[in-house]
């Protein structure tokens, strides 16, 4: 049966999966349901996910909730294991990432990005402090290594990469990080590589 990704263009998680997908080379239906809207597809979603959120993956008779979550199943169910290691501190190194991707990376650029693109009622200021910090934990890393995790990208740098690339849509300019823009442009020159609407390489 082919995988089924209930997504949306503008969800920068949403994206995350996506991306994986195609970097895997996996074939997967995508249905896009509207972020902020009702309807059926809202209503299927529900039933599939009773926090109502994107993204959620259904493989055969599995039903994965969470971009984190369906990037480890889709890294332990179909790729190589360097995209999530097994030994427990290059896994522990994997999870140290995917925290700051859904704390600085996603209360700070993610909800910074909502303010000034969507309107949604969070603090501007306070989220681009936070991303900010975000923000510069990663430069400081990626001056030291070319990968976050490891010396080869694993899911820790498909879960940082969509909101990091979006940073500018929240008012977060990366000019002066220059260690993020080399890592941007290593994860896109992945074979596989698919673009997001917002993300734009040539206005870095």
């Amino acid at each position: 049966m082919r995988m089924k990704l209930y997504s949306a263009p503008i969800s920068g998680n949403a994206y995350k999966v996506r991306l994986f997908l195609s970097l895997l080379g996996l074939d997967c239906e995508v249905v896009d349901v509207d972020p902020f809207g009702e309807g059926p597809l809202r209503e299927e979603l529900r039933r599939l996910n009773p926090r109502g959120q994107i993204p959620v993956l259904v493989d055969g008779e599995r039903v994965v909730r969470d971009s984190q979550a369906i990037l480890a199943w889709l890294a332990r169910a179909y790729a190589e294991p360097s995209w999530l290691p097994l030994e427990a501190g290059a896994l522990a190194r994997v999870m140290e990432w995917l925290a700051v991707s859904e704390n600085e990376l996603l209360f700070g650029l993610a909800w910074a990005r909502a303010v000034l693109r969507f309107a949604r009622p969070y603090d501007l200021e306070a989220s681009q402090a936070l991303g900010r910090r975000g923000l510069t934990v990663l430069e400081g890393r990626l001056q030291e290594q070319p990968w976050l995790a490891a010396d080869h990208p694993t899911i820790a740098d498909i879960a940082c990469y969509p909101y990091v690339a979006l940073a500018p849509e929240g008012g977060l300019a990366l000019d002066d990080r220059p260690a993020i823009r080399a890592w941007l442009a290593r994860i896109e020159a992945l074979p596989g590589y698919v673009p997001m609407e917002g993300i734009d390489p040539a206005a870095r």
